[in-house]
């Protein structure tokens, strides 16, 4: 059985399926609540975050995907201080320690499966964070990836701050940002103002690195110290998402039209392959959308099962497929509200 989740500005869904054909929906669960990411505890409870104007956000945790329950003492900046936990953009773990990611930006630790939650200060305190300024979509931290072979190797994506890299288990974090264009100079730290999107590593090379980000595609191949435009083919360089089919090594974007218009160029909903590392991008296959389609889809509203399945969820509340690595696409018969986070949940 394969589980997809599916989190929305007005709740969260799954869609469940025995063949990667037929799918039933289920939900909404957190009715009316922003769920802005999903994760695995090191138990295997499954987590996720919801956020709310009112009631601020939370995580919440269960064992078998219907009943939850919040985690009382989660990530939280200290009560009297100036600044406020928006949303939590990423929970991801390195062995038994738990990383969550948040906006306003900060890095939180959980070293007990997810029950408590500790401020990780070295990220936190940087010295470059009075000079921090915060994307259209805030100042988030978003985007966690750490090294399987050196747990002690991570690496953070910050907008509009930049990629931070950790080489000693988040005590120290260092900017590694060289060879991208800026779109937010600060006057005062020559090292920040990179607004990165979103951020995929080679899981048997974590040196190895793409990049989405508010002004191209990017690719490293030594941990960040070094990127390079990997752009031939694409539309237009503006995006949010990046997944890679660890069954296929091939990578998937879906392009927008300048961050002035952010829609598919051309009102085509094209999602963009490469199968050469990011030297060249193509079209994907048949059945993406035929008729102009407007929306796109965020940085955390796409996901991959490791065996050829991708799953892309939009702006308009569609979720779009493939279960071949690209080749044949078909749309979810289901519109949902607008999409945030998609992941796979069980396959």
């Amino acid at each position: 059985m394969t589980t997809i989740g599916v989190g929305t500005v007005k709740g969260a869904f799954l869609l469940r399926s025995g063949d990667r054909s037929e799918w039933a929906l289920e939900g909404p669960q957190f009715k009316g609540w922003s769920v802005t990411t999903f994760g695995r505890a090191p138990s295997g409870e499954h987590l996720l975050a919801t956020g709310s104007n009112w009631f601020g956000a939370a995580i919440q945790r269960s064992r078998d995907l219907v009943t939850w329950e919040q985690v009382v003492a989660g990530p939280a900046w200290p009560q009297g201080g100036d600044r406020k936990l928006n949303n939590i953009w990423a929970i991801g773990g390195v062995g038994d320690v738990l990383f969550a990611a948040v906006d306003e930006a900060g890095l939180f630790r959980s070293e007990d499966g997810g029950t408590s939650w500790h401020p990780v200060d070295g990220f936190n305190e940087h010295p470059t964070r009075p000079g921090w300024r915060p994307g259209f979509g805030g100042l988030a931290a978003h985007r966690f990836l750490s090294d399987s072979d050196d747990p002690a190797r991570m690496w953070l994506a910050v907008s509009a701050v930049g990629v931070f890299r950790s080489e000693d288990g988040g005590e120290t974090w260092a900017l590694r940002n060289d060879g991208v264009d800026k779109t937010a100079p600060s006057d005062d730290y020559d090292e920040i103002g990179y607004c990165v999107h979103c951020i995929v590593a080679d899981p048997e090379d974590a040196d190895t690195i793409w990049r989405q980000d508010h002004s191209g595609v990017y690719r490293t191949s030594d941990g960040g110290d070094r990127w390079e435009r990997i752009e031939t083919g694409l539309p237009a360089r503006f995006g949010f998402p990046m997944v890679r089919d660890d069954a296929s090594g091939a990578l998937f974007v879906v392009p927008l039209q300048s961050d002035e218009h952010r829609m598919p160029v051309d009102g085509a909903f094209r999602v963009y392959r490469s199968t050469d590392r990011g030297d060249s991008w193509h079209v994907s296959g048949a059945g993406q959308p035929e008729e102009p389609f407007y929306a796109g889809v965020l940085r955390d509203a796409a996901a991959t099962d490791g065996d050829g399945g991708v799953y892309l969820g939009s702006t308009a509340g569609t979720v779009h497929l493939t279960t071949d690595g690209g080749d044949h696409w078909s749309t979810v018969p289901n519109v949902l509200p607008r999409i945030l986070s998609v992941a796979v949940l069980e396959s």
